[in-house]
């Protein structure tokens, strides 16, 4: 358990180190919400184009994915990952995070 555990943290610390360096003209600072995202980019991608058959949230409204990350976490949206994902998360840090996404093209 352990060693899943610090995989998972070096996983995230190299996604948000790549959040860093491939937003092109934005200051190098991260933000709480791109901090929040990172445990997003297994399934949406780092920037919120996803990889695979997982929807994309890239420039998706920030009042979408909100909503939708809301009603994930309280059960009203089906879900086999995402309801469990969601209940994680503040309010506020669901706002952060679709703002986040938003954001991005």
């Amino acid at each position: 358990m352990r060693q899943s555990c610090r995989a998972l943290i070096m996983s995230a610390v190299g996604v948000a180190s790549l959040l860093i360096l491939t937003v092109p003209g934005q200051s190098a600072e991260l933000t709480r919400g791109a901090m929040l995202s990172v445990s997003c980019a297994g399934c949406h991608g780092t920037d919120g184009n996803s990889p695979g058959s997982v929807p994309g949230i890239a420039g998706k409204s920030a009042s979408f994915i909100e909503s939708a990350m809301k009603e994930f976490r309280s059960g009203a949206r089906d879900s086999t990952v995402m309801g469990r994902h969601a209940k994680g998360y503040t309010d506020e840090e669901i706002k952060l995070i679709a703002q986040y996404f938003a954001n991005r093209k």
